[in-house]
């Protein structure tokens, strides 16, 4: 009897103390810039190949799945043959027929073999803009909670077993959403807050903002307003924020709305800025790629040019002293985020052109280079020595990462719309698709 209350209470323990790349706690990774230390995976796969299971989801998505443990939460529209009231569609000009049902959900997997664990309503009033719908923002974790956002702007907050915690509607505190193409940005966790990114301006004169919540409690921690003086559709960036340590600070960076921003991410001060993201003043530099910083240096993408490598530790106006390098070629990256692991950074076009840089110097190494055609809109993996792109069509391009270009291979998955990114865990590899979560794993004897 005392051995079976002693391991109890040592299980759960030593679950939370697992191996850092066994989980992917946040959209990009628990490095935020889309590298895993992971080895043997998969290199190959096909529907008869290297599939460890597969499970149906209710709805596309451009949300990604995060993973701790053997749990895997992803975000989903309800199934829109479920009887549902129709579904309001904005820009409907894209491959998909239907933004997927009205109820806007989060589902908690299980990762030994794709069963579903629990399944909870966040919201409803889901709506197509373009190519995505309202579940695009990714869950965030930290192993004890998971937090979920949606693209009406309802967090909420859950523990591991998907009890309700607590809820805020951001709309409702903080004014409607007025972005072109729908909400999409992910939280970010950080010191035990949830931080939210809101950057919009093309159909509304609500400002734009930062806000953080206290993770267990929801209570506001600090909202500011982000300023900026970006006209027309360029107030608007689907981006994620991220973060960066260097000489002892800690930065929150910001990208979009003509401006580059790092707040100190305890109080929400804005420590620096630099302009250059709409050099031409153009109206129409909304901003989809998210910022990667590694190495002390933040890589900024805007719409295809300019690319930004700005030197993080500066203090206001940095636009000219801590810029370290810029790139305009045509071929830069719109929608997909770059990938680096601090040697390389690799970019990736929505055309499937890839690149790889000098991340200290800007200078082009090799590409553009051609990968599986087709549209590109999940950002790209960098793991075990490879580079994962993954097209609309189920596609993944699988390159030889380094300063030669080489493809590995080309795997094709049964489905038709892929926008979601890699998520990483051990040796596997997890795919969202259009209507399945697919697990990829080497086959063992």
């Amino acid at each position: 009897m005392r051995q079976a209350a002693w391991l109890s209470l040592i299980v759960p323990f030593l679950t939370n103390l697992a191996p850092a790349e066994d989980n992917w706690p946040n959209w990009r990774g628990p490095h935020r810039v889309g590298v895993s230390k992971s080895t043997n995976l998969p290199t190959h796969w096909s529907e008869s190949q290297n599939i460890v299971w597969k499970t149906p989801l209710p709805s596309w998505s451009g949300a990604s799945p995060i993973i701790w443990g053997d749990r895997i939460f992803i975000a989903s529209p309800s199934d829109p043959d479920a009887g549902q009231a129709p579904v309001t569609r904005r820009f409907p000009r894209v491959r998909r027929s239907t933004a997927g049902g009205r109820d806007l959900l989060l589902l908690c997997i299980n990762k030994r073999d794709g069963s579903v664990i629990w399944e909870k309503k966040l919201a409803s009033d889901n709506q197509q803009y373009g190519k995505q719908n309202m579940s695009s923002p990714s869950p965030v974790t930290d192993g004890k909670h998971v937090w979920a956002l949606t693209g009406t702007g309802v967090l909420t907050a859950f523990d591991m077993d998907g009890k309700k915690l607590w809820a805020h509607n951001l709309q409702e505190d903080y004014g409607d959403f007025g972005l072109q193409w729908g909400y999409a940005s992910s939280p970010l966790l950080y010191d035990g807050k949830v931080i939210v990114e809101v950057l919009h301006g093309a159909r509304t004169q609500n400002p734009s903002y930062l806000v953080a919540f206290d993770g267990v409690s929801g209570k506001v921690a600090w909202q500011i307003e982000r300023k900026t003086d970006a006209t027309r559709e360029c107030p608007d960036a689907y981006t994620t924020p991220a973060l960066i340590e260097h000489k002892g600070r800690v930065e929150l960076i910001i990208s979009g709305a003509d401006y580059v921003t790092s707040h100190d991410p305890a109080t929400g001060k804005e420590l620096w800025r630099a302009a250059g993201l709409n050099p031409r003043g153009r109206g129409n530099y909304r901003v989809v790629a998210s910022p990667v910083a590694i190495d002390g240096l933040v890589y900024c993408p805007s719409r295809k040019r300019p690319l930004l490598a700005l030197r993080v530790g500066g203090s206001g106006d940095v636009t000219d002293s801590h810029l370290a390098w810029k790139l305009e070629e045509r071929w830069g990256p719109d929608v997909p985020t770059p990938a680096c692991d601090g040697k390389y950074l690799y970019i990736v076009g929505d055309n499937g052109s890839v690149a790889c840089v000098d991340p200290k110097s800007g200078k082009i190494i090799w590409g553009p280079e051609r990968t599986e055609i087709g549209t590109v809109s999940a950002s790209p993996l960098l793991a075990d020595g490879k580079l994962y792109i993954t097209n609309e069509n189920a596609t993944t391009t699988v390159l030889a990462a380094g300063p030669k270009f080489e493809v590995l291979a080309t795997n094709r998955l049964d489905d038709d719309y892929t926008i979601s990114s890699i998520a990483v865990s051990g040796s596997q590899l997890f795919v969202r698709t259009s209507a399945h979560l697919v697990c990829i794993g080497e086959s063992t004897p």
